[in-house]
């Protein structure tokens, strides 16, 4: 029997059980299942303009809801040979004519692995009294291991359906990204961290499992970071891939907005950012170009800004990790432009510096890990690319792939790779030419790039172990 049926058929039982299961909620769902049930609600009074969203009992399996919960193109040509499935050619739902007949093929099919990615059938089973002794799986383990609601799409698009309801209120999403974690391409995993930053990570992730203990001993000022360093080192793309491995909502700021055309709207809108990131708890607001907070307070500039800084500063204040379950990162480039004020916001500190000798092999082996390259030497490109980021080194890992193709190949050697580290060089220079000035002699940012350093680690500035990848800060990922 094909994977489509088992698919097909789980689905099947999963809307059948679900439906008389009672005590079974949204999280008890596979989030491709959720998506399908996911819609808006009316209120009582009838107002159409306000709407819940949710799942509703019974769940219907048709052709349609079957294809886009499972990715099978034709549901019930999978299951019509099978004796205990039939469907209404009038309304296209597909039943179970014999469920117990079902439960019992299902069972004999699906392994721990599989069924602990469904805790509804991992309840049904487990309790059943044929099947419960032929898995080794509880309820609660499945409930854990399944991303939760509130990490779903569908969720966050009908939160903010529902709160934003004027369409004044509309315009503030335009200061604000935000991503749920299934829609977040990276995980800790995909990232060479260096020891201090996995460790301070480790923290605030017990942190949060842990808010309950905390709040009960009375540790509330906690879950403000702040992470520092250069442009590509990782600072963005980290609190992203946490996101993804916490399975929480990424709300995300960019300062620099506040000067946007809703000016004289930015303190109240920077209240409405902070109410956001409350309402779709637990979750991370990441805050970037935090640096304009100082600027901002040093500056002349026009008063709404100055309200919105210090709007947002007492923000940061009554915010917390334990009380509201968010989250709160910020970022910046330039920490030597912060004052006190925006330091003593932030219980922990991060440094994201430039990835040194032996990380940018480790990031050179994890962003080629999919690509052909014969008789790659990650340790000799690291010595020729001094001074680059993690987004560096995947511009050059981009410029050697497309001048390949461009010659029909698909395989790269090392020569591609240090040609396209000179072509870098190049360009790098362009960019730090002054060119009103006509200086063409300047310098590569990074330093010498062109030349190995002769053995061990390479001459310069080589501090710290950096692996995060950041967008512009996007850097050290595959």
């Amino acid at each position: 029997m094909s994977d489509a049926a088992l698919d097909v058929v789980e689905f099947l039982l999963t809307t059948s059980v679900y439906s008389d299961d009672r005590t079974l909620d949204e999280n008890d769902l596979p989030p491709s299942f959720r998506r399908v049930f996911w819609t808006g609600g009316v209120d009582d009074d009838g107002d159409e303009g306000r709407r819940h969203a949710g799942i509703s009992r019974p769940l219907s399996a048709t052709n349609s809801t079957a294809r886009q919960a499972t990715g099978v193109d034709q549901p019930w040509e999978a299951v019509s040979d099978l004796m205990f499935t039939e469907r209404d050619e009038f309304s296209g739902t597909i039943t179970l004519a014999q469920e117990e007949m079902a439960e019992q093929w299902y069972a004999e099919r699906v392994d721990e692995e599989r069924l602990l990615e469904n805790p509804t059938l991992t309840k049904h089973l487990t309790t059943h009294k044929e099947f419960g002794d032929e898995f080794d799986a509880s309820h609660e383990q499945a409930r854990d291991q399944n991303r939760p609601i509130q990490a779903d799409r569908v969720w966050i698009d009908g939160l903010l359906e529902e709160y934003f309801d004027e369409e004044d209120d509309e315009e503030m999403l335009d200061l604000v990204e935000i991503r749920a974690p299934e829609e977040v391409d990276m995980s800790l995993d995909d990232l060479v961290l260096t020891e201090d930053q996995e460790n301070e990570l480790n923290k605030i992730s017990k942190a949060i499992e842990h808010r309950d203990y905390l709040a009960n001993i009375g540790l509330r000022e906690i879950g403000k970071l702040l992470f520092v360093g250069p442009p590509g080192t990782g600072k963005t793309s980290t609190a992203q891939a946490l996101a993804q491995d916490m399975d929480l909502p990424f709300v995300e700021v960019k300062l620099s907005m506040i000067t946007s055309q809703y000016l004289g709207e930015t303190a109240k809108n920077v209240d409405k950012t902070f109410e956001v990131a409350k309402r779709l708890s637990p979750c991370i607001l990441f805050i970037d170009e935090f640096d304009f907070v100082a600027k901002t307070r040093r500056s002349d500039e026009h008063a709404a800004l100055k309200r919105a800084v210090n709007t947002l500063l007492k923000s940061i204040d009554n915010i917390s990790l334990i009380d509201d379950d968010v989250l709160l990162i910020g970022a910046t480039n330039h920490p030597d432009q912060l004052d006190d004020a925006a330091w003593r916001r932030f219980d922990e500190i991060i440094n994201f510096p430039k990835p040194d000798y032996g990380m940018r092999a480790d990031i050179l082996t994890l962003i080629t890990r999919t690509m052909d390259i014969e008789e790659f030497d990650p340790q000799l490109i690291a010595e020729v690319t001094q001074g680059l980021t993690g987004s560096d080194l995947r511009m050059v890992l981009r410029e050697a792939v497309l001048e390949a193709l461009t010659e029909d190949r698909t395989t790269l050697d090392q020569a591609d790779l240090l040609d396209a580290v000179e072509e870098f060089e190049e360009r790098d220079t362009l960019k730090n030419m002054d060119m009103m000035g006509g200086d063409h002699d300047a310098l590569v940012a990074g330093g010498d790039l062109g030349k190995a350093s002769d053995g061990g680690e390479p001459s310069g500035s080589e501090e710290g172990h950096d692996h995060a990848h950041d967008d512009g800060d996007h850097d050290h990922s595959h």
